[in-house]
Order: C-alpha cells, then sequence, then structure tokens
C-alpha cells in the first residue's frame, strides 16, 4: 500500500493507490447502477432531497394517506403504487392511492420525508415512521423520541425554523430529480466500503452491515457509529462524485464501473477510479478531466436514466 499527496495549484490530492490491483485499462464498460427517482417536470432543472430507500420508496414503504385517513402509520402494498416528485409511494388500498393521485403535495410528507427536528437546527436526519403529526394540513415526520422531544418545547417556532432552513438544505445536501449510482442489485454503494473512512483513514474500511445508513438512493456501510454519525450530519460531503462511477470514464464522456481502492479527494470530492491505468491518465491533468467530469457527468446520468 502506497500514500501520496499532492498539491496541484489550490487542489489537495490524496490518493490510495492499491499496488496490487494493477491491470491494464481496457477502456470504460458500462456497469452496475441504478436510476433512482423519476423524471418529474416540475424538478428537471433543479436540485431534490428524497427520504427514500435504494429502490426509491418514501417513507419505509408507509402509506402516506393513511396518517390522514386512519389516524397511524400503515405498511403499504408495493403492488399498489405511485411516484410524485422523484419518490416511490407504496399504499394500503386503491381508494388511497386514487386519493393521492389527486392531490399528490396534500400528502406527500414536509422536508422530504426527512426529519422534521432535523430541518430545524438545518441538518437531515433519518426518519421512524411511527414518530408523526399533522399540522396545519402537512404530514411531519421525526427521527425518534429524542427529535420529538426536542421539536415540541417549541413545536410552531421549529417549524417556522425548518421552513426557513429546507431550501438552503436542498441546495447543499441535494440531487437531481434522476440520478444514475453505481450500487449493486441490492443497493449497496463503494460495494461496502465506508464513504467516511476515505477521508479519515490511511486507506478505505469495509463498512458493518450493522452500520448502514441509505441517502439519496444508495446504501452506505460504516466501520464504527462515528463514521455514521459524521455522514449523517453532512452526507453529501462523503458520497462519491459522480454517482459513484469511474472519474476519468466520465472525463471522457463515458460510465465505467470502479475499483474502490484506487480513489483521491479533489476538492473535498471522492473521486473513483476503473483502474491504475485509468487514475493515470486522469492524472495526467487532474484540474482539467476534473472539470470535464464535473462537465459531463448530468448528460451521461440523464441518457442512462432517460
Amino acid at each position: 500500500m502506497k500514500n501520496l499527496s499532492t498539491n496541484t495549484g489550490t487542489q489537495l490530492i490524496t490518493l490510495v493507490l492499491t499496488l496490487g490491483s494493477a491491470g491494464i485499462f481496457a477502456g470504460c464498460q458500462t456497469g452496475p447502477g441504478k436510476c433512482v427517482g423519476t423524471a418529474d417536470t416540475s424538478t428537471r432543472d433543479g436540485k431534490v432531497l428524497l427520504n427514500v430507500d435504494s429502490d426509491g420508496v418514501a417513507i419505509q414503504g408507509y402509506d402516506p394517506v393513511a396518517y390522514f385517513t386512519d389516524s397511524k402509520p400503515i405498511k403499504g402494498d408495493p403492488a399498489i403504487r405511485s411516484e410524485f416528485g422523484g419518490a416511490e409511494y407504496y399504499f394500503a388500498s386503491t381508494d388511497h392511492k386514487r386519493m393521492f393521485d389527486a392531490a399528490p403535495a396534500k400528502y406527500a410528507p414536509q422536508f422530504g420525508g426527512y426529519c422534521a427536528y432535523a430541518a430545524s437546527i438545518d441538518t437531515i436526519s433519518p426518519i421512524d415512521p411511527t414518530y408523526w403529526e399533522i399540522v396545519d394540513g402537512r404530514l411531519l415526520l421525526q427521527h425518534n423520541k429524542k427529535a420529538w422531544d426536542l421539536w415540541h418545547k417549541d413545536g410552531s417556532g421549529n417549524l417556522v425554523k425548518a421552513d426557513r432552513n429546507w431550501p438552503g438544505i436542498v441546495e447543499r445536501d441535494g440531487s437531481a430529480a434522476r440520478a444514475l449510482l453505481n450500487v449493486d442489485a441490492n443497493g449497496l454503494a463503494l460495494e461496502g466500503f465506508d464513504p467516511v473512512s476515505y477521508f479519515t483513514d490511511p486507506k478505505p474500511v469495509r463498512g458493518d452491515v450493522a452500520l448502514a445508513r441509505t441517502y439519496g438512493g444508495a446504501t452506505y456501510l460504516f466501520a464504527n457509529p462515528d463514521h455514521k454519525d459524521q455522514f449523517e450530519k453532512e452526507p453529501s460531503r462523503y458520497v462519491p462524485a459522480f454517482g459513484g462511477f469511474c472519474g476519468y470514464a466520465a472525463s471522457i464522456n463515458k460510465i465505467s464501473t470502479i475499483n474502490p481502492e484506487i480513489y483521491q479527494v479533489i476538492d473535498g470530492k471522492l473521486v473513483l477510479q476503473h483502474t491504475p491505468e485509468a487514475y493515470r491518465l486522469f492524472n495526467q491533468d487532474t484540474a482539467a478531466n476534473f472539470e470535464k467530469a464535473e462537465q459531463n457527468w448530468p448528460g451521461l446520468a440523464h441518457r442512462r436514466c432517460n
């Protein structure tokens, strides 16, 4: 294992290259991946931030209409579903689906389905669907009892704060309504490596299945609770660039798989590469190739997902 640090202009580039991974770069093959979200015309030109699982399902599969009609959370049926705003919702009955389809914005949870209390303190957090309430016709969900109690120390004031913070949170942590992610069939990203370890450890570390977190449609594993906590406070900082696909491939307008142990951090973004040769080619002009990859990626993802 070899560690290298290089300054390129204002960029700090940190590389951990596994010498045993050496091989010939055979071109950028179309790899695995999943398109998460829906091509919603209302959000096509902007960002969205949705608390969905690796299948793009919101509220952990609970029926959003049931909160209003049954005054309790009820699991939906995957066979009865609708899409709205980039997320998929399950319903307990066809009647609930019809109600939702007639007025989806009325029933969809606030703050992208994330914890309302977290939004009030300018962050995001997952939710427990059993901690909920309807305030002024808006479905609010909370992370756990602690979040519920903190929220209700000043419910009306915290709602004002959450509403004020949410646009900035979306701009900071959001992504395109339909995203292309390099995940396996189960939605696992980075082949199970801990995304935070790329920034904090001398080398990437495999995560623990007991410490999993789904963000933006991908599931990430963490080596320890501290890394999971760091991720939950600022997930957009740690998720890989270019949907977790090869940075060099994106720079030449292609999509390729990656070796999760060939990586670098550029301007605070995790960039993965397909092979040592892809890494070498990318870093012949790091700044220019990174810029090309950023310019190419939206079009690449759009073509694959639409």
